[in-house]
């Protein structure tokens, strides 16, 4: 295996400068690209198989938002089909590649984000926002939400976005920065490996492995503003041999998120998500710390989850999902889960994620769903999980025509004032379950 050590020549190579490397070491039949200390401005870059991507302790590369860097695309976003950007980083059909070191990857995020008021502070908003672009805020009953740009304001105005076809890649070009890609995007990939680095600032999603084997995470170092819209952390879709493993993670969205496509154009893909192990992780700020779905319709089984550590997140062991979906999660298993400050609930199994059933629903709509379209929550163990702080303890809202089944929590213990709610379940086995409060 070659080396090649990157040396950013400004007046040569400028921002094609690692991906130069990349196709060198890859023509030469595979090797290491090194990317020593200093700031360098990249063109996204597609990593080719066999070729690892080491970065030294100073590296800081920053994917710079320019219009003729990210043309338009097809691709897969939200578990469905949808025109996105090329990603800054990316990989399709590569085999033995990695990322490793000590280095930070920028995705200029901020550029490309839309952000909603309620988020941030006043000033924060009035000093930052507002001096970039003043009259890019559509209204809402939260305050608004602002757009850095015209062109994505002014698609993200006509409400609904735009079908995922060849011709409106073409029509839409000029509103580019609306389709805000993932940060890094690995689509049927075998043999991945993260390792050591940081990766912030995503313009939407920061990792999001897709139908992808054999692929670890570990020891990496995952950030976003609070703010982040759409900020996961790492999005696991319809991946296999997974482990997630040391990292520390504070993000704008749900921070670990394993998902297997979305509704019934999903299923006709057979593809879940299985054998997962999650493992030593530190996730701080999120929606939620370890989270299944709400995409799950391919069905997500065979994860282990053992000593995750969850501080100030809203939520610590999320599970939603709708009807709609379809798909199963199951056989699950999450051990020495520890958890402080949650500011919603410690642990929720829902159903109900998008409020497709209003309460009040004519039971007669109800019945005329496929019954394949109705998902499943099942055979799922939390034991050895200690709670000090969380608004609610335990909620399950499950579904009459497939209630959440099997659950067992064993040696838990739950801060909280909240007791424990369960609607639509069955099979549920609470062993030295102690939820402490004033109530």
């Amino acid at each position: 295996m070659s080396e090649m050590e990157i040396k950013i020549n400004y007046l040569k190579d400028k921002e094609d400068a690692i991906q130069k490397a990349i196709d060198m070491v890859y023509a030469s039949g595979g090797g290491t690209v090194v990317i020593p200390k200093g700031i360098y401005i990249s063109k996204p870059i597609t990593i080719k198989s066999n070729v690892c991507i080491k970065t030294k302790k100073g590296a800081l590369v920053i994917f710079k938002k320019v219009k003729e860097w990210y043309p338009l695309i097809l691709t897969e976003y939200e578990g469905v089909k949808r025109i996105r950007t090329i990603s800054p980083i990316n990989s399709y059909e590569a085999r033995n590649i990695s990322i490793i070191g000590e280095g930070i990857f920028d995705g200029d995020g901020f550029n490309w984000r839309p952000l909603k008021k309620f988020k941030v502070t006043d000033k924060f908003f009035n000093n930052v926002c507002l001096k970039i672009s003043s009259d890019t805020i559509i209204p809402t009953k939260e305050g608004g939400i602002w757009y850095p740009t015209k062109s994505s304001f002014e698609l993200a105005s006509l409400g609904d976005e735009p079908d995922a076809t060849v011709e409106n890649i073409k029509k839409y070009q000029a509103n580019y920065d609306y389709f805000r890609p993932v940060f890094v995007s690995l689509v049927k990939c075998n043999n991945v490996l993260l390792k050591g680095v940081t990766f912030r600032n995503s313009p939407a999603w920061n990792i999001h492995p897709l139908y992808t084997n054999n692929l670890e995470i570990s020891k990496c170092y995952i950030y976003n503003e609070a703010y982040a819209q759409n900020g996961d952390g790492i999005d696991i879709e319809s991946c296999q041999n997974v482990k997630i493993k040391d990292n520390v993670i504070s993000v704008g969205d749900d921070g670990i998120c394993l998902k297997s496509g979305k509704n019934r154009a999903a299923r006709l893909t057979p593809i879940p998500t299985k054998n997962v192990v999650i493992e030593g992780n530190k996730v701080y700020n999120a929606h939620g710390g370890i989270v299944f779905g709400s995409e799950m319709s391919r069905s997500i089984f065979d994860v282990y989850c053992n000593n995750n550590t969850f501080i100030g997140t809203d939520i610590g062991l999320r599970f939603k999902t709708q009807i709609g979906r379809g798909g199963k999660v199951y056989n699950i298993n999450i051990k020495n889960t520890y958890m402080h400050d949650i500011t919603g609930e410690a642990i929720i199994l829902t159903c109900g994620y998008e409020l497709y059933r209003m309460e009040n629903e004519s039971r007669d709509v109800v019945n005329e769903i496929d019954p394949d379209d109705i998902p499943e929550f099942c055979d799922i163990t939390i034991s050895d999980l200690l709670c000090t702080k969380a608004k609610k303890s335990i909620v399950m809202n499950g579904l009459e025509e497939k209630p959440i089944n099997n659950i067992t929590f064993k040696n838990v213990v739950i801060y909280s004032n909240s007791e424990i709610e369960e609607k639509n379940v069955k099979n549920i086995k609470y062993e030295n379950v102690k939820i402490m409060g004033e109530k």
